[in-house]
C-alpha cells in the first residue's frame, strides 16, 4: 500500500521533467512570378495539419489554414453548472525579428492567431450528463449558448463541428484578443482538451528589399490560465510554452541575356560609314546602343572591367599602336530605380567601382536595357585622319551582382 504514492509521484515527476515547449516550424517562399511582376509577396509553404487538414473544404472557404499542436488542457477539478469555458487566443498582431544568418539583414514580421480549435473530452457519455434523447441534443443542452459549433461571441463560426458520444470537435475564428466563453448548463466531473488546433495571420517584408537567402526568427508564446492560449480558469495544459519558428526563403532572379550575337559590339555612325567613304562627310558621332534583356527582383550593382586608365573610358587598341577611348553608360528598363530613387538613363559605368544600388519596384522580366558606346570627340578626329586605316579592338566586361 505505500508503493501506490510512490508511483503516483514518480509519474508526475516524469510528466513535469518532459514538459520542455513545443516548436513549430512555419516556411514562407519568395520566388518572382512573371504571370504577376507586381505581386510581391511570401507564400506560405506550411503544410496544414489539424483541422484544415481534415477539412480543407471549410478552411478555403474562410482562406485559413492551420496547425496542430499536442498540448493537452485538463481540468483540474469538476466544472460546476454556470461556469464558464473562456477561450482565448492571442489574435492582436505581435513583431519578431528574422535574420539572415549569411548577411546579417534583419527584418520584421507581424503574426497574429486568427484561429482557435480542438477537441473537448468528456469523462462520460455527454446523453448521460444531460439526460437528452440523442448525443447532438445532448452536446447542445450541455452549454447554456448552445453547441461548440457555435462561437461564443466575439469569435466566429468557422465550419463545422465533429460530435461523439463523448466529444466534440470545433474550431472558431478569432477575430480580437478576448474570451470567448461557453457556458456549462450541467456539472462536467471532468474535461479534457486533447490538442489545438490554430490557425495564424502573417505580415511579411517586401522581399525585393530582401537578400537571397533564409531569413529565421521564433516568437513564444505561452500557455495555460493566465498565458497567451487560454482555454479556461481550470483547465491546465501539459505544457507552457508554445514556440513558432518562422523561416522566410528568398529566391531571387537577376539574368542578363544578350541578343544573338550581342557579345560583340561595332561602333559606328549614324547611318553607317557610308557618308564618310563616299562623300567624306565627317561624322560627329561614333557610337552603339547596345540592348540586353533584364531579369531582376531585387537589388543589384553593376562593374565594369576593362584597359582603362579610370572613370567610364576603355581603351581600344590595334597591332599598329594605335589606341583611341570609348565611353560606357546604361539605361534601365522602368520599374528599376537608381541609387537616388530616379530612373537610370544613361549612367556611366566607371573602370573597377561598383555603381549602384539599382532598385526594382517591381518584378522586371526580361525587360530591354541599353549599354552605351560612345568615342570621344577627340578620339574621333584622330581616327579620321588623312591616311588614318586602322581597325580597333578592346574586350569591356560588365558585371552584375544580386547581393548589392
Amino acid at each position: 500500500m505505500k508503493i501506490l504514492p510512490i508511483g503516483c509521484a514518480l509519474a508526475l515527476l516524469l510528466s513535469m521533467s518532459t514538459a520542455h515547449g513545443v516548436n513549430r516550424e512555419i516556411r514562407a517562399l519568395f520566388q518572382p512570378d512573371p504571370s504577376q511582376p507586381s505581386k510581391n509577396l511570401f507564400v506560405n509553404q506550411t503544410p496544414n495539419s489539424g483541422y484544415c487538414f481534415n477539412y480543407p473544404a471549410e478552411c478555403q472557404e474562410n482562406n485559413m489554414f492551420s496547425i496542430q499542436i499536442p498540448v493537452r488542457y485538463t481540468a483540474v477539478r469538476p466544472i460546476g453548472a454556470g461556469e464558464g469555458i473562456g477561450i482565448k487566443a492571442p489574435a492582436n498582431w505581435r513583431q519578431l525579428t528574422v535574420t539572415n544568418a549569411d548577411t546579417q539583414e534583419s527584418e520584421v514580421v507581424e503574426v497574429r492567431i486568427s484561429g482557435l480549435g480542438s477537441t473537448y473530452t468528456l469523462s462520460q457519455r455527454v446523453m448521460d450528463l444531460t439526460g437528452a434523447s440523442s448525443d447532438r441534443e445532448g452536446h447542445q443542452q450541455l452549454w447554456t449558448n448552445s453547441s461548440w459549433n457555435y462561437a461564443a461571441a466575439p469569435c466566429l463560426y468557422s465550419g463545422v463541428g465533429v460530435l461523439t458520444p463523448s466529444s466534440y470537435r470545433f474550431f472558431w475564428k478569432t477575430p480580437v484578443e478576448a474570451s470567448c466563453v461557453k457556458t456549462a448548463a450541467f456539472p462536467i466531473p471532468g474535461l479534457l482538451f486533447t490538442y489545438l488546433d490554430i490557425a495564424y495571420e502573417l505580415r511579411t517584408p517586401n522581399p525585393l528589399g530582401m537578400s537571397s537567402g533564409l531569413y529565421k526568427g521564433s516568437i513564444p508564446y505561452s500557455l495555460g490560465p493566465m498565458g497567451d492560449f487560454q482555454l479556461g480558469s481550470m483547465m491546465e495544459p501539459n505544457d507552457d510554452l508554445l514556440t513558432l519558428d518562422f523561416v522566410l526563403d528568398v529566391q531571387h532572379t537577376l539574368k542578363i541575356d544578350l541578343p544573338p550575337g550581342g557579345n560583340r559590339v561595332a561602333l559606328e555612325p549614324v547611318g553607317g560609314w557610308e557618308p564618310w567613304i563616299n562623300s567624306g562627310r565627317k561624322p560627329t558621332q561614333i557610337f552603339r546602343d547596345h540592348p540586353f534583356y533584364i531579369s531582376a527582383s531585387s537589388r543589384f550593382k553593376v562593374m565594369m572591367l576593362c584597359s582603362s586608365l579610370g572613370g567610364n573610358s576603355c581603351r581600344l587598341g590595334s597591332p599598329k599602336g594605335d589606341s583611341a577611348q570609348v565611353q560606357v553608360s546604361m539605361s534601365l528598363p522602368s520599374g528599376i530605380n537608381g541609387a537616388g530613387g530616379g530612373p537610370v538613363n544613361r549612367i556611366p559605368l566607371n573602370f573597377n567601382r561598383w555603381m549602384g544600388p539599382f532598385q526594382p519596384g517591381m518584378y522586371v522580366d526580361r525587360k530591354p536595357g541599353y549599354l552605351h558606346f560612345e568615342m570621344t570627340t577627340k578620339d574621333i578626329e584622330f581616327l579620321l585622319k588623312p591616311g588614318k586605316n586602322d581597325r580597333l579592338r578592346g574586350n569591356i566586361t560588365i558585371i552584375w551582382d544580386s547581393e548589392a
